[in-house]
């Protein structure tokens, strides 16, 4: 039996005897956040940046991540600008990725589904 998708795990607190993942352990969980949003800084933290038709829409997608983030206690720095969302996460308490910031990522990424500008339009 396979493992459900990524944004669809559970969100694990971690102790601060964990370490941070190393990049070989991440792999898997990088492989399914969009390659086109996300990017992994110094084998630190995700940087994202969605992109938005309008300042609405990045608002109301903030307020969406800002729930999500309230409901697992698992708090990004986000950046609000007109027509993109720039978001920074990382597992503070052990100054490094884990799991849950892929999930975190990934549950984002299902979020932003709804938002995605139509490039036809």
């Amino acid at each position: 039996m396979s493992e459900p998708a990524l944004a669809d795990q559970e969100c694990e607190a971690c102790t601060t005897e964990d370490d941070p993942l190393e990049p070989d352990e991440y792999a898997d969980y990088r492989a399914e956040i969009r390659d086109d949003v996300w990017t992994v800084i110094d084998d630190h933290h995700l940087e994202g940046t969605y992109a938005f038709a309008d300042f609405r829409d990045a608002l109301e997608f903030t307020y969406e991540v800002g729930e999500l983030a309230e409901a697992e206690w698992h708090h990004p720095d986000i950046e609000l600008e007109w027509g993109e969302v720039t978001i920074e996460m990382w597992t503070h308490k052990i100054d490094g990725l884990r799991k849950t910031d892929f999930v975190m990522a990934a549950r984002m990424d299902r979020i932003y589904d709804d938002y995605e500008p139509d490039e036809d339009a």
